[in-house]
């Protein structure tokens, strides 16, 4: 069973839609599947292209109904059949890993760059603490 599902909404990029769907993809062991963000209009969209036996494959369909990054907002969420092929799984998860990496590594870099300015001058802890949030408001006075 081969079909293609489009989630819309004006935050569905950028909230880990991608890695969300492929986590469920490899624990039901779906043969097919890609997924990547697109468009429609001004609408943020993410499109999976599932194949799998018909049990896997409306299961797959339930979870992307029923479940969401907790930082999307979506619209609409809907399937078509699908004609074309799709790549496997493990090709597709493997890619995914690489992107997400890639993402990783440059908020590594840039937290080492942050660090490696607060070891030079401490006195910049409380404009970073302030600059990131991480420290409450309350407790920034104490610093």
């Amino acid at each position: 069973m081969k079909f293609k599902i489009t989630i819309t909404g004006p935050r569905v990029h950028d909230v880990g839609y991608r890695p969300w769907l492929t986590e469920k993809a490899v624990d039901l062991a779906l043969r097919g599947f890609e997924v990547y963000n697109d468009a429609e209009g001004d609408r943020q969209s993410v499109v999976a292209l599932v194949d799998s036996d018909e049990r896997r494959a409306t299961r797959f369909f339930e979870f992307a109904k029923a479940e969401l990054p907790p930082l999307a907002r979506v619209d609409d969420i809907r399937s078509e059949p699908y004609d074309e092929e799709i790549q496997p799984l493990w090709q597709s998860a493997t890619l995914g890993t690489f992107m997400q990496i890639k993402k990783a590594v440059r908020i590594l870099q840039d937290m080492g760059e942050d660090l490696r300015e607060v070891k030079k001058n401490t006195n910049l802890i409380p404009k970073i603490a302030e600059n990131t949030r991480i420290i409450p408001k309350s407790q920034r006075s104490k610093i």
